[in-house]
């Protein structure tokens, strides 16, 4: 699978990319509103299941690295959790390194993922779960048409901490109109 933007490409996952995930789920920045940190062990698990084919029917995230095309350094991963039966929906996620941030790659990548889950795909509704306050994460989505459906109460523990978590939702026809 490959997507391509102005100015990324978004590649399926490979074994080859494991160094670029460990540095994601190792880097206290991007995992700050993700996870507790992780053993390398359990990272490299759940590396491990991104690595199959993707298939929108299955029980797998679509996952994509963001590579520069102007000299091809990994800057992040995106992608999807589909849940297509019996609702045609998938939950959107990401995470991109510091040296990407504040260049955009968020948004375009982000726009490139959408459009490939609605109209290639054909998935009715998109959702995104951002922990309250990642205030960076949740105004990508807002910029690229999510709306916010609603908060979900000490609904995620985090740093020994419960957390509230933001619903979003982005349906077919409202990216469309907003194209």
């Amino acid at each position: 699978m490959k997507l391509i933007t102005e100015r990324l490409t978004l590649q399926s996952i490979t074994a080859d990319d494991w160094p670029l995930f460990l540095r994601l789920y190792q880097d206290p920045e991007v995992i700050r509103y993700i996870a507790d940190p992780l053993t390398e062990a359990e990272i490299r698990a759940r590396f491990e299941t991104r690595l199959p084919a993707w298939d929108k029917h299955g029980e797998q995230w679509l996952c994509l690295v963001m590579r520069e095309k102007a000299g091809g350094e990994a800057v992040g991963i995106t992608g999807f959790l589909p849940m297509w039966l019996p609702c045609r929906q998938a939950e959107v996620g990401y995470g991109i390194l510091p040296s990407g941030h504040g260049k955009g790659y968020g948004k375009e990548s982000l726009r490139a993922v959408l459009d490939f889950g609605f109209n290639a795909c054909g998935f009715h509704k998109l959702t995104a779960t951002v922990t309250a306050g990642n205030i960076a994460s949740r105004r990508l989505l807002e910029s690229c048409g999510f709306q916010l459906e609603g908060t979900l109460r000490d609904n995620f523990r985090l740093g020994g901490q419960w957390h509230a978590d933001w619903m979003f939702g982005l349906l077919a026809a409202e990216f469309q109109a907003g194209k």
